[in-house]
C-alpha cells in the first residue's frame, strides 16, 4: 500500500469513527431528551395536581382509572381471543368494567376532596368520628314494658320497670345516676361531659360560662366555653382525647385563628386564650401554642367525681328543682348563687335541701 493510500484510509477510519461517535451522541442525546420531556411531563403532572387539588384531583383519579382499564383489558383480551372466544362474555365485562372505574374513580375524587378539607379543617375529622348514640342492646332490656309516657323520663334509660316502679326517688334517681356513670360513652358524649366539668371549675371562680361547643357544636368555630368575669374574658377549647392521640400545630392554629375573630369582633374585651386537652401537644404545637399566646393544660384529666347535679330555683313560681347530667334541661339551666342555686354530688344532698327532680313530659303529674 503506498503513502496515499495509507493516509486515506486512516482518514476514512477517523471518519468513521467520527461518525460512529457522532451517532452515539446523537442516541444518547435523543434519550436525555427523551428522559428530560419524561421529567418536565412529570413535574408538570405535580403541578397539575397541586393545581387541581381543590378542584378533586382529577389527574391522580384519571391514573387509577387507567390502570384499572389495563388490567380490565386483559381479561376483555382474554375471552374474546381464547381458543373457545367468548365475545358476549368480552362485551359483558367490557361495560361493567367501565361502569366500575367510573365509580372508583368518583370514589378517589370524593376521598381526596375529604382528605384535604379534613387536613386544613381539623375539626371535621372529629365530626367523620363522630358516635351519636350511647344505647347498646344490653342497655335497650331496661326499656322492656315501659310504657310510652314512662318511656319519656330518661332515667328509664338506667333502671329496670321494677326499680323505676318501686323505688323511693332519690334512691331510684341516684341510682339511674350511679349507673350513667357506669356506662360507656360515645366520643360525642364525652366531649360534653368534658366542657361540662372545665366549665363548672370556671363557675366556681365566679365566671359566667358560655357553652358554645353543647350549644352550637361544630358552628362553635372551636370555641367551646367562653368564660368572663369583670372585664376579663377566656376562650377556651376543650379536646377530651384519647392518650395515644396527640394535638398537632394545625389544631393550634385552628383555634388561634377562631380566637383572632373573637378579638376583632369584641376589641373592647380582654381576652386570653386557653387549650384544655386530655392528652399532650406535640413539641412543634406547643413551641406554636406559646409564640401566639395560648396557655396550654395539656394531661388535664376529667373527674366524674365533681358535684354534677344542678340545683336551681324557679324565677317565676319558686319552685326548687334538680337537673341531672342525663335531664333534658340539665344544659339549659344556668345556675346563679345570689337565689341560692348550687351544684351538689348525690341527690340525697339536692333532696335534703327541699329541691325535687324536674317534670320531664308534658301534662304530667307524676312527680319523678
Amino acid at each position: 500500500m503506498g503513502y496515499y493510500e495509507k493516509i486515506k484510509t486512516e482518514l476514512l477510519n477517523l471518519v468513521n469513527s467520527f461518525n460512529s461517535a457522532n451517532r452515539q451522541f446523537d442516541e444518547k442525546l435523543q434519550l436525555f431528551q427523551q428522559e428530560e420531556a419524561k421529567i418536565n411531563l412529570s413535574k408538570e403532572k405535580v403541578k397539575q395536581m397541586a393545581r387541581e387539588r381543590q378542584k378533586g384531583f382529577p389527574l391522580l383519579a384519571k391514573a387509577y382509572d387507567e390502570y384499572f382499564a389495563l388490567q380490565d383489558k386483559s381479561l376483555i383480551d382474554f375471552l374474546r381471543y381464547k381458543e373457545r372466544p367468548a365475545p358476549g362474555a368480552s362485551d359483558i365485562v367490557k361495560e361493567y368494567s367501565k361502569i366500575r372505574r367510573e365509580a372508583l374513580k368518583d370514589k378517589k375524587i370524593s376521598q381526596y376532596l375529604i382528605d384535604y378539607y379534613e387536613s386544613i379543617c381539623p375539626f371535621l375529622v372529629e365530626l367523620r368520628e363522630e358516635e351519636f348514640s350511647d344505647i347498646t342492646e344490653e342497655d335497650k332490656k331496661y326499656f322492656v314494658e315501659y310504657s310510652e309516657e314512662e318511656r319519656e323520663d330518661e332515667i328509664t334509660q338506667y333502671l329496670t320497670k321494677e326499680e323505676y316502679r318501686k323505688l323511693p326517688s332519690a334512691e331510684r334517681n341516684q341510682l339511674a345516676l350511679d349507673r350513667f356513670w357506669k356506662r360507656p360513652k360515645s366520643k360525642w358524649l364525652i366531649g360534653r361531659l368534658y366542657e361540662r366539668y372545665v366549665g363548672y371549675l370556671y363557675e366556681s371562680q365566679e365566671h359566667d360560662v358560655e357553652y358554645v361547643g353543647i350549644f352550637k357544636g361544630f358552628e362553635d368555630l372551636g370555641r367551646d366555653l367562653i368564660c368572663q368575669k369583670g372585664k376579663e374574658c377566656i376562650v377556651i377549647q376543650c379536646k377530651n382525647w384519647a392518650k395515644f392521640r396527640t394535638i398537632y400545630e394545625k389544631h393550634i392554629f385552628q383555634f388561634f385563628g377562631t380566637v383572632f375573630q373573637y378579638k376583632d369582633e369584641n376589641p373592647d374585651k380582654k381576652i386570653r386564650a386557653i387549650f384544655y386537652t386530655s392528652t399532650e401537644l406535640s413539641e412543634l404545637a406547643r413551641r406554636f401554642a406559646n409564640e401566639l399566646g395560648i396557655e396550654l393544660k395539656e394531661n388535664f384529666k376529667f373527674d366524674k367525681d365533681y358535684p354534677c347535679i344542678k340545683c336551681h330555683t324557679s324565677k317565676v313560681d319558686g319552685t326548687k328543682i334538680y337537673h341531672l347530667p342525663f335531664d333534658q334541661q340539665y344544659d339549659k339551666t344556668k345556675l346563679e348563687k345570689k337565689y341560692g342555686e348550687f351544684y351538689c354530688k348525690t341527690v340525697k344532698e339536692a333532696e335534703d335541701a327541699g329541691f325535687r327532680r324536674a317534670f320531664r313530659y308534658k301534662g304530667s303529674k307524676t312527680q319523678k
